[in-house]
């Protein structure tokens, strides 16, 4: 590999708003690149500056329209391979397509490892993401990848809100050990409700593990689409006494139902999430946005300049 001299930052369609924040941080200009489509539908990609021997970072989410923004991703990364790029970095601050991480059913794909080998095959050399569904999917890439955490980057704001001695909960098995983490953090009490999905949208929530009477409680988890699993915990919460329920979420993707749901139920005070994806300006202060792009410059000076980033992992006091 060529040595890189100079870092260049470009962004593609999903999350344009977080792009320009993390050059901003870095104290640099957006790479100007021409992004359209065919009549078609085809994606094109024209990198409209010099990237030879440049240390090439792509922003792409790979959110709604999740297909869509992938490609692109996709044909970005291949033009700056064919345009001599000495490295080619793909930050996805969120990466779709992580709930589907192993073969569960018969005869269904692991569409985690497929979309990491087109990464690769694309010609990156390196990735970024944060917040994983599923930390296995690390092993999915044979290319180096730093996978971020917005704990640092919630905690702080969750101390504000909730006070001392907070309830941290997992709606759901799967998000303990995630839960587990914030909990140390915040310095509070742990709680598990139990969770039993009906079907792609619908959860049922039947019990809960944890003392939360009386209780500030925060929901944790990855990622929300639909808010079932938290309308359904925060019902829960509720009904055993706590006092107040908040919601902590990285990865925020709520559709028309979700944040219909969302509106219609009172037990959740407030949700607090990242701007890793597009964040709705409809749901009357029901939504606390906090942005990510300075851990995500942080980690992309420190990539660029051959510095650990370990230390992103933690919150600075």
């Amino acid at each position: 590999m060529k040595t890189s001299s100079h870092i260049c930052v470009y962004s593609g369609s999903a999350n344009p708003e977080l792009s320009q924040a993390i050059a901003d941080y870095l104290g640099l200009s957006l790479g100007k690149v021409h992004l359209t489509r065919f009549p078609d539908g085809e994606n094109f990609c024209q990198f409209e500056e010099n990237v030879r021997t440049a240390d090439v970072f792509i922003i792409q989410p790979t959110c709604a329209p999740v297909n869509d923004n992938l490609m692109e991703m996709l044909i970005m990364i291949d033009a700056a391979r064919r345009a001599s790029a000495a490295r080619i970095t793909a930050v996805l601050p969120y990466f779709g397509y992580a709930r589907q991480d192993r073969k569960d059913k018969p005869r269904v794909p692991i569409s985690a490892k497929l979309v990491a080998n087109m990464i690769t095959t694309a010609g990156a050399d390196r990735l970024i993401t944060m917040d994983l569904h599923s930390q296995q999917i690390q092993g999915f890439f044979d290319i180096p990848m730093d996978h971020l955490y917005a704990r640092p980057v919630l905690v702080p704001v969750l101390k504000e809100i909730l006070g001392p001695d907070p309830v941290v909960v997992a709606p759901d098995s799967g998000s303990a050990k995630m839960a587990m983490y914030y909990c140390d953090m915040l310095e509070g009490g742990f709680a598990v409700v139990a969770k039993r999905r009906i079907n792609a949208t619908t959860v049922a929530s039947s019990h809960l593990v944890g003392d939360v009477k009386d209780k500030v409680c925060v929901i944790t988890d990855d990622l929300t689409s639909t808010a079932g699993t938290l309308c359904a915990a925060a019902k829960i919460l509720k009904e055993k006494g706590a006092k107040k329920i908040y919601c902590a979420i990285s990865h925020c993707m709520l559709g028309d139902k979700g944040k219909e749901k969302l509106l219609s139920t009172p037990e959740i005070e407030q949700l607090i999430t990242t701007d890793a994806v597009p964040q709705p300006d409809d749901l009357g202060g029901k939504l606390k946005v906090v942005s990510v792009a300075p851990l995500l410059g942080e980690a992309i000076r420190r990539i660029h300049d051959g510095k650990s980033v370990s230390t992103l992992f933690y919150i600075k006091h």
